[in-house]
């Protein structure tokens, strides 16, 4: 099913991509906290991917971490992969939907803020774990859950007070509680998923509006011509997002939930859940604790 407009993703990132430094803010500190998260990891991965690049801010923060020799970057839009470049890294413009590489050819690959524009993302993540090596790892950060409740809210609201109906303006995420099945329906081994919701202030909707819009982050629903989103409309959603979500100062917050993924390509070396009944202590004596059988009642004040 085609949610996104991949065409149109494509091209809001190539129109941020000129002043995309000015507005990557959080790009940087997704990319820092994956990189913290590759520190966890002992192993070294001399061949990474990165994949969705953006402007090169995860290239960035995983210098001289993680053992990485090489890192390939990769984005959609060839005017971000241009932009990487700088970073000294090779780059190529790829689609993350269609991968352009062969089975087991890198031992790490990275996303960090790419995947929420994939349509069929248990297919790109199948496509990911196939072109790592085994014992290989996936690192990825990911827009998802409640990101822009507030501003999602506040447009349904002014649209159906204005006009009587509405219709989709913030695109759908996905449900953090789903990715981790994900992971293993894409065949990744020892899935985790976590995440952190991030915030930022804005002056007024307009500068959020625009933040998001110079992030390369505007919506590409594939829902053909829409209406546009008339002034009384956003007058009216500014005035319910100032009564709801301003802080003390007046400022308008809008909340990010970052979501990351990990996951390993399976290899026979990895470590695996026993076989249940195989365990050779009872839990009784692990705890020192009297065990009672199933129905009867403990003495008071006794485990």
């Amino acid at each position: 099913m085609q949610i996104f407009d991949r065409r149109l993703v494509r091209l809001h990132r190539e129109r941020a991509a000129a002043g995309f430094a000015s507005h990557d803010f959080l790009f940087r500190e997704a990319a820092a906290r994956l990189a913290d998260r590759l520190d966890d990891v002992t192993r070294r991965f001399p061949l990474a991917l990165d994949l969705g690049c953006h402007g090169g801010e995860l290239a960035a923060a995983v210098a001289g971490r993680g053992g990485i020799e090489t890192l390939v970057q990769s984005d959609l839009a060839p005017a971000m992969a241009r932009r990487a470049a700088g970073t000294g890294w090779p780059t190529l413009a790829a689609d993350e939907e269609l991968l352009p590489f062969g089975p087991e050819c890198f031992d790490l690959v990275l996303s960090n803020l790419s995947l929420h524009w994939v349509n069929d993302l248990p297919g790109c993540l199948a496509q990911v774990r196939e072109c790592l090596r085994p014992d290989g790892l996936f690192l990825a950060a990911l827009l998802a859950g409640d990101t822009l409740q507030e501003l999602r809210q506040v447009l349904v609201e002014a649209e159906l007070a204005t006009s009587g109906g509405a219709g989709p303006r913030v695109s759908p995420l996905a449900d953090p509680g789903d990715l981790g099945g994900l992971l293993q329906r894409a065949g990744f081994a020892l899935p985790v998923v976590d995440g952190d919701r991030l915030t930022a202030t804005y002056t007024d909707l307009a500068a959020l509006l625009g933040d998001i819009r110079r992030m390369g982050e505007a919506s590409a629903l594939d829902l053909g011509p829409g209406r546009p989103l008339r002034r009384d409309i956003l007058a009216r959603a500014d005035e319910l997002y100032r009564r709801r979500f301003a802080d003390r100062d007046g400022r308008l917050t809008a909340t990010f939930h970052v979501v990351y993924l990990t996951g390993w390509a399976p290899a026979a070396t990895q470590q695996r859940p026993l076989r249940p009944g195989s365990a050779n202590l009872r839990l009784a004596e692990a705890l020192d604790a009297v065990e009672h059988s199933a129905g009867e009642r403990a003495p008071a004040g006794k485990a």
